[in-house]
């Protein structure tokens, strides 16, 4: 069947705007930046993360599942390195990329993806059969050090209004002490029946503004310590295990939560995203690297764990008198850091600060990283 002019035109019309489309995708993700002493290969070690590793090899380290050429899934859980393993860089291609060999023996081998033979400088090796011993459980290789958020991976940190009314509280204390330390006992109200485990506590949550709306988006709970359940009842019989802080009269508790991996490859938003610094953990005003901050973005905003984002600081406004007549106007933000994020809720999010050439404030605008 012939097409008139009118389709033939259509489809002229959307074929030069897919192209146009794909060339402005194209121009929009800049070549991979290598760094200048960038090894040729390097052997994983306990103790290292992803951040780290893809620091060697790239100046923005967000960009790791590029140069991997990670699928969705893949980065999504990218369970590819454990000590020992060898990272080669292969320069080889139209882009550079990394790619994943083993020692074995004495030597280095490369994966079936062609590790060790394909690329340029890359080392060659005639392949022998031979026994590799290696212990049967290996931990993967994090993207962040857990020390560094372990307390936000698995204790309450964000609770809703309606929360903080229904959670078990604390009505009392052994022999009517004001706080509690470990070892001893607290009474409990409001446990569902037969309950049983450990317990976290926390402090009566704050509230988390919206810098723009000046709206309550969230109620943050401050995490004082661990209780474990000993005999149910009206009240329910609990023993303090561990304490941040004293433990009272009024706070509150929730279920133990499992900590959650930090296994997963960095990388930016799909989508362009834009928000802001509500919160720094324990109200400080000022922060720096390997610090906790809580965003006004959450899963509603397509926020997921892995996103990384830049940090600017907001510009001032300031007043023009020696215009015609004064005005008012913004300086424009100044880049200041970039986060990871780690934990996400339906409204807020929390990031740990990889990298900060300033100090960062409550306030500070966080957006897509360039």
């Amino acid at each position: 069947m012939k097409k008139s002019s009118t389709q033939i035109l259509a489809l002229a019309v959307a074929l030069a705007a897919t192209v146009g489309v794909n060339a402005l995708a194209q121009q929009a993700t800049p070549p991979l930046e290598i760094t200048r002493d960038a090894p040729d290969r390097y052997t994983v070690v306990k103790g290292d993360t992803l951040w780290h590793i893809s620091g060697r090899f790239l100046e923005k380290p967000w960009r790791w599942p590029e140069i991997w050429q990670l699928n969705r899934e893949q980065i999504r859980n990218p369970h590819l390195i454990y000590p020992g393993d060898v990272v080669y860089l292969d320069r080889s291609g139209a882009e550079p990329r990394l790619r994943l060999g083993r020692r074995v023996g004495g030597g280095s081998s490369a994966d079936a993806s062609g590790a060790g033979a394909g690329g340029a400088g890359l080392p060659a090796e005639r392949l022998q059969p031979r026994v590799r011993v290696e212990p049967l459980e290996r931990e993967a290789v994090p993207t962040i050090s857990s020390t560094d958020i372990e307390s936000f991976l698995s204790r309450p940190l964000v609770v809703d209004e309606a929360g903080l009314k229904s959670h078990p509280r604390i009505v009392g204390t052994q022999e009517g002490r004001v706080n509690l330390g470990p070892g001893e006992l607290a009474y409990v109200r409001g446990l569902p029946g037969q309950s049983s485990g450990d317990w976290h506590v926390y402090r009566s949550a704050k509230p988390l503004v919206d810098p723009d709306t000046r709206q309550t988006i969230a109620w943050e709970a401050m995490f004082v310590g661990t209780a474990k359940l000993e005999r149910n009842g009206d009240p329910a019989t609990m023993r303090i295990v561990a304490t941040t802080e004293e433990i009272g009269v009024g706070d509150r508790l929730m279920p133990a939560e499992r900590a959650f991996p930090v296994t997963y490859a960095p990388r930016p938003p799909e989508a362009a995203v834009k928000g802001r610094i509500v919160s720094v953990y324990r109200g400080v005003s000022q922060v720096g690297r390997n610090s906790v901050v809580a965003l006004n973005l959450g899963k509603a905003d397509g926020l997921e764990v892995g996103h990384v984002l830049a940090v600017n600081e907001r510009g001032r406004t300031v007043t023009d008198r020696e215009a015609a007549k004064p005005e008012k106007i913004a300086l424009p933000d100044r880049p200041v850091g970039h986060l990871l994020v780690f934990r996400v809720f339906d409204k807020i999010a929390y990031g740990l600060v990889m990298e900060a050439s300033a100090s960062i404030s409550v306030g500070d605008a966080v957006s897509n990283p360039r």
